[in-house]
């Protein structure tokens, strides 16, 4: 389906926008806090066209979508009004997330939005620094100027783009940010470092360090803004209080910032940077084999996220950085076991999804190959698990390191040039091939063909030599009620045809079978279909809801379109109907249940989008 109706799907498979406290996205998911997540409807979510699966991390519900995710995320920017960050008050945390969930929430919404930024400039650098070491430009050039500009201007300016993401996750005037952004990589303070001259306020010694590129300082320091605007918001009156915040905020601010905060975010920085080296240095080839294997498993639990500020800290701190090559060997052997799953699979969809998602993990987003393919055959992801250790120890051992940041990937090689690069091409060589060879030869539990065509449908034509049977999904959560409970007497008479009938919970209609859309009526209230099975099958929705005339129903096909089981058909506004005075019990009838020997009815009271309805008995 288009992002725009998966981004209407999504918001009302987790509730709805009320149930939604707050969402954003990283690379490849999307994360939302869910007021409650018991209203969020995972298995019908996991089922969804465009949706590779649902994790639940973290005090997060996370969507993962793939590389499109940005796309999807915008589209939900536009149909609802969740940019507005005061819609529903206060983000807050769930009190069961821990503090471990919420350091990594608070790291994955600071450091996710700009990791593009990050990762391209890294990219950039490192093949600047690549032709500046082939002489094919100067390093007094116009042009080596301008390109090394580009590519150092993200890091040297890092705590100003922190500063605005930090600022809307502590919910800070994000300009008030910046500003303190700004002072701390002011030039006149840039230069005054090291000076002979100590420099002091009101008295009190000042402790300069270079502050461009560093990471923790403007987070402390938009962390305590925060709570110094909040308390002068709740005492300065309205008229003057746009002035008269901001301005005490940066009196504040800025001074302990540059006393407290900046010093002790510093020495943490150091502290991270020397406490990783130390262990590096223990056993460099144990370290390597170690994050090799582990790293993807860390991607699933979402604590990936609490690296990022060591590995800048690195960068920053020590001018380069050993782990981010030794998990791009993590990453290649991730898309070495989805080849190998495309090269061996004999079901054609697997073997699409494999292809592409491949491609994906071979630059860097492993999600879609985790949660698509390895993790969900098992063996092939503990495949790729042994193949990273194999390969991040090789790459450990030779001693290889990143000069910039940017994501573990094919496209990250010009980063890692320099000391122990051809030990870093060697390590992510093994750990594709070896992956890939050794799903090829173990093998994997290949799924079968039909069940991959039909991969969450529970519609299946079951053929013998007595009975055959063909179950209809049901197109629509809610409530379900005997047919002859319905007001409309050519419905509840059984004339129609047999069925039965749902109280629907939300206006989300799908397809209950694979087959053809053999009517859709003008108004978008009922619609016909007949399956592959033949079993033809009227939806219709509500009673006299022909006399809105279209208006609350959003049709999504046309007449004679072949659809998928689970496909979405129809949208439309539960309450707004029953507002108009009209009910929205929904009968849905096989219109040709003379030509079965019985029709058997769900016993259940309800139902969701995609369970099982109707039994067809041949």
């Amino acid at each position: 389906m288009s992002n725009k109706d998966l981004s209407k799907q999504i918001i009302t498979l987790v509730g709805g926008e009320d149930n939604v406290n707050s969402v954003f996205h990283c690379a490849t998911r999307l994360r939302f806090k869910l007021k409650d997540s018991g209203k969020a409807d995972k298995a019908t979510l996991e089922k969804t066209p465009g949706v590779i699966t649902v994790v639940e991390n973290s005090g997060q519900f996370q969507v993962v979508i793939g590389n499109n995710v940005g796309q999807v995320f915008d589209q939900i920017m536009k149909e609802t009004s969740l940019q507005d960050a005061d819609k529903n008050g206060k983000d807050e945390e769930s009190e069961s997330t821990g503090i471990l969930g919420k350091a990594v929430d608070i790291i994955s919404s600071i450091f996710s939005p700009i990791l593009g930024a990050l990762a391209g400039a890294g990219v950039l650098k490192g093949l600047l620094a690549l032709i500046l070491s082939l002489e094919w430009i100067s390093n007094t050039s116009g042009t080596y100027l301008i390109l090394n500009a580009a590519s150092d201007s993200v890091f040297y300016f890092l705590p100003v783009f922190l500063a605005v993401t930090a600022a809307r996750k502590f919910k800070a005037n994000q300009f008030v940010s910046v500003a303190i952004a700004g002072a701390l990589i002011y030039p006149a303070v840039i230069a005054a470092v090291g000076a002979p001259d100590k420099l002091s306020f009101l008295g009190i010694p000042i402790v300069l360090v270079n502050y461009s590129s560093s990471v923790i300082p403007i987070i402390l320091a938009v962390w305590v803004q925060s709570y110094v605007e909040k308390w002068f918001r709740s005492i300065i009156h309205e008229s003057v209080r746009n002035i008269l915040v901001p301005m005490f905020a940066l009196l504040i601010v800025i001074p302990l910032t540059f006393l407290a905060f900046g010093p002790v975010g510093s020495l943490i920085s150091d502290g991270l940077a020397s406490g990783y080296t130390w262990l590096y240095n223990l056993s460099p080839l144990v370290a390597g084999a170690i994050a090799g294997a582990f790293w993807q498993v860390f991607v699933i639990f979402g604590v990936h996220w609490g690296f990022v500020p060591i590995m800048l800290s690195n960068i920053a701190t020590l001018g380069s950085d050993t782990m981010l090559p030794i998990l791009a060997a993590a990453v290649l052997s991730q898309a070495g076991a989805v080849f190998g799953v495309f090269l061996k699979s004999k079901n054609t969809q697997l073997k699409a999804l494999a292809g592409s998602s491949t491609l994906s993990a071979v630059f860097g987003i492993t999600e879609p190959t985790i949660y698509g393919v390895t993790l969900k055959l098992k063996k092939p992801f503990i495949y790729a698990c042994i193949s990273g250790a194999v390969g991040g120890a090789i790459i450990a051992a030779g001693g290889a390191r990143a000069i910039a940041f940017s994501l573990p990937g094919l496209l990250a090689l010009p980063t890692y040039f320099g000391s122990g690069f051809a030990w870093a091409a060697i390590g992510i060589a093994v750990a594709f091939v070896l992956a890939m060879v050794l799903v090829f030869v173990l093998g994997f539990d290949d799924p079968e063909a039909e069940a991959a065509e039909k991969p969450s449908e529970p519609v299946v034509k079951q053929e013998g030599t007595r009975i055959d049977k063909e179950a209809i999904a049901s197109p629509l959560s809610g409530k379900l009620l005997p047919l002859d409970s319905t007001p409309d007497e050519a419905f509840a008479s059984g004339a129609m045809g047999k069925g039965i009938v749902i109280e629907p919970s939300s206006g989300v209609l799908t397809s209950p079978v694979n087959g053809v859309v053999t009517t859709v009526f003008p108004t978008g209230h009922a619609i016909g279909i007949t399956s592959e099975g033949g079993a033809e099958l009227l939806i219709h929705v509500g009673v006299n809801t022909v006399k809105l005339k279209g208006q609350h129903f959003n049709k999504k096909v046309k007449e004679g379109e072949r659809v998928e089981q689970g496909q979405l058909l129809l949208e439309f506004d539960v309450e707004a109907i029953r507002a108009a005075g009209f009910v929205t019990a929904t009968p849905v009838i096989v219109t040709n249940s003379a030509s079965y020997l019985d029709v058997l009815m769900n016993t259940g009271t309800d139902v969701k989008n995609g369970e099982l309805l109707l039994t067809l008995i041949n």
